[in-house]
């Protein structure tokens, strides 16, 4: 990186990430396929993680067809079981949405001594600081 600390990145949770990986990667794919929000960053993180590309693939194609498997028999079999499941359905995905978005907002918010809108107004100044960054200086004639 050019910036250690950028935006969305710092140095010490690339390091927490790679450590991360080397210990739990492999089911952290695996689970990060049920989980909603998690599974979209997980391999994002486990590159940046320098996770190795075999291992990556490995375990991403196991947790893929568990995922496809699981969910079809899991319909299957519950679609058979419950009556009127199809009623069912939107509060329970509803939960299941709020359970995996609930841990990182619970930590960002305990990590943060300051106020959520404090915390809200500093992102947002990074992100105008890291956006006009990109743009050329007035100063060149």
């Amino acid at each position: 990186f050019r910036r250690p600390d950028s935006l969305l990145f710092k140095q010490e949770n690339l390091i927490k990430a790679e450590e991360f990986y080397e210990k739990h990667g492999g089911k952290a794919l695996i689970l990060a396929r049920f989980m909603p929000v998690v599974r979209t960053f997980v391999p994002i993180v486990a590159g940046i993680g320098h996770m190795k590309h075999s291992t990556f693939m490995f375990y991403n194609f196991w947790g893929g067809t568990l995922w496809v498997f699981g969910l079809s028999f899991a319909g299957y079999f519950l679609g058979n079981l419950i009556p009127d499941v199809d009623k069912y359905l939107l509060p329970i995905i509803l939960g299941i949405i709020l359970l995996s978005v609930a841990p990182p907002i619970i930590h960002l918010y305990k990590e943060s001594k300051k106020s959520p809108w404090d915390h809200a107004r500093e992102v947002f100044a990074k992100v105008k600081y890291y956006l006009l960054s990109f743009l050329p200086s007035r100063d060149q004639d």
